[in-house]
């Protein structure tokens, strides 16, 4: 298809499609080799699930992949660049504590095992140091337990406003409430029309999050059978007396739920997944008593009032792992989507895997060390 002469369009190097922590990020890398634009749907960047995370770092979480890309994202994180600013985008908490019931066992094993091959700081305690750390939890529920003393609390906005910041020191643009309508190929250059104008570029980012495969089927690819599921959180005030500042974040070792301390509160979830198309998630309230059901089984807390609450989608492709690749049929269109709910604490070593792919610029070896290759997240 031929562009109309006639029509204004905005040249780039990188169309980014999407201002969550994915794109931003990307964008943060990409902009360092040329002109940026990211094109965002909504009037704010972050608006689903980037803003709506419950923010923890831990390197015991997801997949084996997941894991080693979290692993590459710590320096990252511990010691960001200077768009950052002096602030600390991971904070020291409690770290993080895994529990099981009686029932669990192999759940446990499971993870300690793989803790040893990956010479991950996850050991095992006893029933009575996780009650000494953590004491609503019921004697009777908690069976074993593993501490991860290395888990930190994620300040969330810091890290997306520190890659947006870094992206527009180099230039970059980001325009708001830019939906796309349609995408075109000519002569090797890549056109999106948005509601809020038409860009151009050699290469697509497709960082739409929940809407990444519809990006994909607007560009002519094959889709990847991403599926969004909703997921919920709620925060709620504890017994007064109570000192839980220094508590960790507290996770079922099958992750059927978690809760931690914010702010003076308790946050918590029952990590549903719950299949949910495209959209601006909002909690249910058959998932909030779900999470106040699964808190109370476990613990002695008593939840008569919820002074918050609110759901976010998280995207997974069938296998649970991230796709980062340039499609195999339409060159020059780049797939970064289905990071599930491991986005925030990924971003440094995924977006890093992008702008490797999309420059050629040489292969990091900190990702080498983690056997993250530039087919890793290729399906």
């Amino acid at each position: 298809m031929n562009f109309k002469k006639s029509e204004q369009i905005t040249k780039a190097d990188f169309l980014v499609v999407g201002a969550g922590i994915a794109g931003s990020s990307a964008a943060y890398r990409l902009s360092k080799h040329g002109k940026v634009i990211i094109l965002e749907k909504e009037s704010v960047p972050g608006y689903h699930t980037t803003g709506r995370s419950a923010a923890f770092f831990t390197e015991n979480y997801g997949n084996a992949k997941i894991r080693a890309i979290t692993r590459a994202s710590r320096n990252f994180l511990e010691s960001p660049p200077e768009c950052f600013g002096n602030n600390k985008l991971m904070q020291d908490s409690g770290g993080s504590l895994f529990i099981s019931n009686k029932d669990q066992n192999y759940a446990i094993e499971r993870e300690l095992a793989y803790a040893k091959s990956n010479k991950t700081n996850v050991f095992e305690i006893s029933q009575s140091e996780a009650l000494g750390i953590v004491p609503v939890i019921k004697k009777e529920y908690i069976h074993r337990a593993l501490i991860e003393p290395d888990g930190k609390t994620i300040d969330v906005d810091l890290i997306h406003q520190g890659f947006l910041k870094g992206f527009k020191n180099n230039e970059g643009k980001i325009v708001l409430n830019a939906e796309v309508t349609n995408i075109e190929k000519n002569n090797n250059k890549w056109k999106i029309i948005t509601r809020e104008g038409s860009y151009s570029a050699s290469y697509i980012i497709n960082a739409a999050g929940a809407w990444g495969d519809e990006i994909g089927k607007i560009a002519s690819c094959n889709t990847l059978g991403l599926t969004p599921k909703r997921r919920t959180v709620i925060i709620f005030k504890h017994t007064k007396g109570i000192r839980t500042y220094d508590w960790p974040v507290v996770i079922d070792i099958e992750d059927k739920f978690y809760f931690k301390p914010e702010a003076g509160k308790i946050l918590a979830s029952p990590a549903d997944e719950t299949d949910s198309p495209p959209c601006d998630a909002q909690p249910e309230e058959i998932d909030i008593a779900l999470t106040v059901d699964r808190i109370e089984n476990a613990t002695e807390f008593k939840i008569n009032t919820i002074d918050h609450k609110w759901a976010g989608l998280r995207s997974f492709l069938p296998n649970r792992s991230p796709a980062v690749f340039e499609d195999p049929i339409q060159k020059g269109f780049f797939w970064l989507i289905g990071q599930g709910g491991y986005g925030i604490m990924t971003s440094p070593a995924i977006s890093k895997i992008i702008e490797c792919l999309v420059t050629g610029k040489k292969w990091p070896t900190y990702l080498e060390n983690e056997s993250i290759y530039p087919d890793t997240l290729n399906l």
